[in-house]
């Protein structure tokens, strides 16, 4: 989606959403494999570790908190859009957050909201859109918002709400994939053809997202940009890294003023 187009503005367009049907029915039709770590989502589990060690990191830097503790986020108020069945929910959970878990399908909601009860964890899992979020008044001091945006229907609209939601002095984590020729043979073609890690049609080039693309609308709500990475993967050790390349996987970290 063009930079040029200008961002939604959920006051003007009542009706406008973030969800796009089709991507909604494909995830809560694998639902049951969120939490199958040699599954559909055995990309997600690999790359759990670098995303959860990112966002702990640069969370605590943020929030002048001791990252060798084991509640190294009590305190904290994290909203997980698109959570899910709570991948990124549960590790935030136990590091002492308060967290919400928010996703448009209904089945994941439910897988996640079972997953966390037998884990033993409090988590408020809710099926609920950015933008409904965001009509209810609630902000949060972290906003994950983790391969969530390349499966929204309105770009700008997502990552507006999803500012919106962020309280002053807040920060928001983002990761996706960039809309690069490289990004498509390894992303897509050997990812979901070649290699079979995800289940064809997981990804659409179109829908991809470069990163100016999720900065513009973001600036324009007030947030600035003080953090990325590239994420990249080595089949020699089977497992995700971060890196200054940000063609294919990469990561955003946005602030808000007080």
């Amino acid at each position: 989606m063009s930079t040029a187009q200008k961002p939604s503005n959920p006051a003007e367009n009542p009706k406008k959403t973030t969800i796009d049907p089709a991507e909604v029915a494909h995830f809560s039709s694998i639902a049951s494999e969120w939490w199958d770590p040699t599954g559909k989502f055995r990309p997600l589990h690999k790359f759990s570790p670098v995303r959860i060690s990112y966002i702990k990191e640069y969370a605590c830097d943020h929030f002048g908190r001791d990252d060798t503790s084991p509640k190294a986020l009590e305190g904290l108020r994290i909203l997980d859009i698109g959570c899910g069945g709570g991948l990124l929910s549960e590790p935030m959970a136990r590091m002492g957050a308060t967290v919400v878990g928010a996703d448009a399908s209904e089945t994941n909601i439910k897988v996640a909201t079972l997953h966390a009860k037998q884990s033993g964890l409090d988590i408020d899992y809710r099926a609920q859109t950015a933008e409904s979020l965001v009509a209810a008044g609630e902000q949060f001091d972290i906003v994950l918002n983790m391969e969530v945006v390349e499966h929204v229907a309105d770009v700008p609209l997502f990552m507006k709400s999803c500012a919106d939601l962020v309280r002053p002095g807040g920060i928001m984590f983002t990761a996706t994939i960039n809309r690069t020729l490289k990004a498509y043979a390894l992303a897509i073609v050997a990812a979901e053809r070649v290699l079979r890690w995800l289940p064809k049609g997981t990804h659409q080039y179109e829908k991809l997202v470069r990163p100016e693309e999720l900065e513009a609308p973001l600036n324009e709500a007030g947030m600035s940009i003080y953090e990325r990475c590239g994420v990249s993967f080595n089949p020699i050790t089977d497992s995700w890294s971060r890196t200054t390349d940000l063609d294919v996987n990469y990561m955003v970290i946005a602030r808000k003023a007080e």
